[in-house]
């Protein structure tokens, strides 16, 4: 259930970012840069999930600054998710594991600061601005932090129980 209050969002962003973060730091190092048969590796759910969080704060200010925002990005529409997401996956092949934790650690850090810094109404009293429809600004600040560690923590646990599968000698 979404949450409806800042206190709420900040609670489940903290509950889920602590689960993402656990999980990292057990995720086996030869599985961090492994691909799938979709060509994504661990580092690169991490490096996604840190870039969607910039890409929320700057529509948020955007739209705030009464400048146009583009969604998901500039010169792409939501159907075309599947590019966007391998040409950003293109962009950020050469980060490193550690880079990739650094910058969803910072990444979250400013998603709390933002959200820290708005009230109830900022968060949910209407649509976000710029955002050209009903979703509140709380609710896409849910959506690219705590939604998508979950489905980040969702998506790493499987590939762990695979490899673990694959390779008796890596289970824990």
């Amino acid at each position: 259930m979404p949450a409806k209050t800042k206190k709420e969002l900040l609670a489940l962003a903290d509950k889920e970012f602590d689960k993402l973060q656990r999980l990292l730091d057990d995720m086996p190092a030869m599985l961090r840069l492994e691909k799938d048969a979709d060509e994504t590796s661990p580092k690169d759910i991490v490096g996604h999930r840190a870039h969607w969080i910039q890409l929320f704060l700057g529509w948020y200010h955007d739209g705030r600054d009464g400048k146009e925002v583009f969604f998901p990005a500039k010169g792409y529409k939501w159907n075309e998710l599947k590019r966007y997401n391998a040409e950003l996956r293109q962009k950020q092949s050469s980060l490193s594991w550690p880079s990739a934790r650094s910058l969803l650690e910072t990444g979250h850090a400013e998603l709390l600061a933002l959200l820290e810094s708005l009230e109830d109404e900022d968060l949910y009293a209407g649509p976000m601005k710029g955002a050209n429809n009903d979703w509140t600004a709380g609710r896409w600040a849910e959506a690219a932090g705590p939604s998508h560690y979950r489905s980040a923590v969702k998506y790493l646990r499987q590939r762990i129980r695979t490899f673990q599968a694959e390779r008796p000698e890596n289970a824990a």
